[in-house]
């Protein structure tokens, strides 16, 4: 975002607000916590990615603070009015459509400002669609690489797709429902058939669906069935790193991994020489004595 002119910092005699970063429900409303409801309740402004929908949230808390809009297009003008706000001695909650803000979301940016204009961030801890896909999928989650929504198209996306085919630990994806078959067959394409996945839609709503498999049986029910609803999509990783590093024949099956799942020679040897610390020129020896 454009650097623009931050409100100057407060004095210390003069009363500032806080930012409250606020995590709201996926889509069940008793997943709200406590403390964010009271704090929805208390705040005389709350700044909505989405006023329309955080409003049937406030109905719901018969809350009634002053409502402004927030989102990852407003412009420099409207984050700094949010931050002369809580300067000027406003509480202000920040809420996102749904879950944890920041994450996918906007709010990196409104923080940033609001702190270094003098004032204090409070988050609100809550609901989280990484999370919750991660602890209903069966896939260790103790180390995880979230990949959020990935480009629709282009090169910057075939290279994430390529550098996340050999991540050793789980990944996860954001996919809107019209563009989830695209995913899976993208990720069969770099990681093989074989690879197991769950899909998460519509985390903690009425038509809440997990589905666990591998990347062709995702593929195969998706291709059958219009999914509906915002997804989550948690893919296990290699968990090769360290015994790639350590042993010279798991290097060659990750080389063989990546020329089965399409890539050139000159790509795999890449990948595995980032992979294993190899130098590049063993690393393409490697690979061409698989050809």
């Amino acid at each position: 975002m454009p650097a623009f002119d931050l409100p100057a910092r407060p004095s210390a005699r003069r009363p500032v607000g806080t930012l409250f970063v606020v995590a709201t429900p996926l889509g069940n409303l008793g997943d709200l916590s406590t403390r964010a409801a009271e704090v929805l309740r208390a705040v005389p402004v709350v700044a909505a990615e989405d006023t329309r929908r955080a409003r049937k949230l406030l109905s719901h808390l018969d809350a009634r603070p002053r409502l402004v809009s927030y989102h990852a297009h407003s412009d420099e003008a409207r984050l700094q009015s949010v931050v002369e706000l809580i300067v000027n001695g406003e509480d202000v909650a920040f809420v996102s459509d749904a879950g944890t803000p920041g994450v996918s979301d906007p709010g990196a940016a409104l923080v940033r400002a609001v702190r270094g204009a003098g004032a204090q961030v409070v988050p609100i801890a809550g609901p989280s669609a990484v999370a919750a896909a991660l602890s209903a999928s069966g896939i260790p989650g103790d180390r995880f690489l979230f990949l959020g929504f990935l480009p629709r198209k282009g090169p910057e996306r075939t290279r994430l797709l390529r550098q996340a085919a050999g991540s050793e630990w789980p990944l996860v994806f954001y996919e809107a429902p019209h563009r989830l078959t695209d995913l899976l067959e993208d990720l069969v394409a770099v990681m093989g058939e074989g690879r197991r996945a769950t899909v998460a839609r519509e985390l903690t709503k009425l038509h809440e669906e997990i589905r666990a498999g591998t990347l062709s049986d995702l593929v195969v029910h998706w291709t059958g069935t219009e999914p509906r609803g915002e997804c989550t999509v948690v893919v296990e990783g290699t968990g090769r790193m360290a015994e790639v590093a350590a042993d010279p024949e798991a290097a060659r099956q990750l080389a063989r991994d990546l020329l089965g799942a399409g890539h050139s020679r000159r790509e795999a040897a890449r990948d595995v020489a980032e992979r294993t610390g190899m130098s590049r020129n063993d690393a393409y020896r490697l690979v061409m004595e698989l050809v």
